[in-house]
């Protein structure tokens, strides 16, 4: 099988992310060597032992301090699923406090590829500073898998739907 490169798996705090392995999996399966980073809240929904042991490198959640070295492999795409409310905002506006969210930041000023899957309550949802972060996010060229009007639980696609998302930007 050929190497898609590597792909990031940004998760954050929103009950989809304990089955971020399923994710891990297709990705591994279609080529993507996978690099788990999650939100500091987002590492409550995943068993990070699992993960790292399945991708073969730890979870990262927080900066690197001066002087340590940068193990982080280039990203060649992302995916950030399920994306909170909280991190949608954060992002859209460039508020970089943690370091997932300054990730997204600065590898959408890169032009990474990115894919965000938001799963949230649905008042959360018709929030209007949401609607516009998303808008904002579609603009910068993030690709947001978002449907207002689908239910709730069926808000956020599909691992396989977000994986074949990620293939149809990336294979044009």
């Amino acid at each position: 099988m050929t190497s898609r490169g590597v792909l990031y798996l940004v998760v954050c705090a929103a009950p989809a992310a304990s089955d971020a392995e399923t994710f891990v999996k297709l990705a591994q399966d279609s080529g993507w060597r996978v690099v788990v980073i999650a939100t500091p809240m987002g590492l409550r929904f995943i068993d990070s032992r699992r993960l790292a042991a399945l991708t073969g490198g730890p979870v990262r959640s927080e900066f690197r301090m001066p002087g340590e070295p940068n193990e982080l492999p280039t990203a060649d795409a992302v995916v950030v699923a399920p994306a909170t409310f909280n991190t949608i905002n954060k992002w859209a506006a460039g508020f970089a406090d943690t370091f997932a969210v300054s990730l997204l930041c600065e590898l959408m000023g890169f032009g990474v590829p990115i894919v965000a899957a938001p799963l949230l309550k649905d008042a959360l949802a018709r929030h209007p500073v949401f609607t516009g972060n998303v808008e904002t996010l579609r603009r910068a060229g993030v690709r947001v898998l978002f449907d207002p009007a689908a239910p709730p639980h069926a808000r956020m696609p599909t691992w396989d739907q977000i994986l074949t998302e990620l293939g149809s930007i990336l294979d044009g």
